[in-house]
């Protein structure tokens, strides 16, 4: 039986976001500010790099993906990181959430963490933190807390530090319902409870 070739786009995606972080615990090279860092030059060569395969993930393409756990991976990371790069400001950040969700559950009920290095786990459980569901949220700290208990000593405090995000997202999320900070993009009318917490809550780059 062939074996389907694994997409060439879909590698390209993972070298990028990864480097060696799918073979080694974690990137050999600093990753943070690809990760979290979100300037406007990194998002502009983000968007020219990558823009037109966001699109076609957040308009529903790209399905042949979902087949192959590794490349499942990556068309989660289309969807819910490089998304937020590309379309940053705008409600279009949001559209692949729900998809990046039901990617990353199918890919937990698979067992797929229990194959990938740490920082593949982040980054497969990071659609659940941005999940406006409490459910999801609370499933999203308990991995993250496994992921500290059971990962590598030298990763314990980087994935400590994973850890206290997801528990300041399921937190918001247990006490809103929803993230305030989306509200505006979304359309959403505020409630003075919400209005008054973003004075000085997080936006998480948005």
């Amino acid at each position: 039986m062939n074996t389907p070739t694994f997409p060439t786009a879909a590698l390209d995606v993972l070298d990028f976001w990864f480097g060696d972080g799918l073979q080694l615990d974690w990137p050999s090279q600093d990753f943070n500010q690809r990760w979290f860092g979100g300037s406007p030059a990194q998002d502009d060569a983000i968007r020219q790099r990558f823009g037109a395969l966001v699109d076609t993930a957040l308009d529903g393409g790209l399905t042949e993906w979902e087949t192959e756990p590794r490349a499942r991976l990556a068309l989660i990371v289309l969807l819910d990181q490089l998304s937020r790069n590309v379309h940053r400001g705008q409600r279009r950040a949001f559209d692949g959430d729900a998809r990046a969700q039901r990617l990353s559950r199918r890919s937990l009920a698979e067992g797929m963490d229990t194959t990938l290095t740490p920082a593949g786990c982040v980054f497969l459980y990071m659609p659940l933190m941005h999940a406006e569901n409490l459910e999801l949220q609370e499933e999203c700290v308990a991995r993250f807390q496994r992921l500290v208990d059971t990962g590598p000593e030298p990763l314990r405090e980087t994935l400590a530090n994973n850890l206290r995000f997801a528990v300041v997202h399921r937190d918001i999320v247990a006490q809103y319902g929803r993230f305030p900070h989306r509200n505006a993009v979304l359309g959403r009318i505020g409630t003075p409870e919400e209005d008054e917490f973003l004075k000085d809550g997080p936006r998480f780059g948005q």
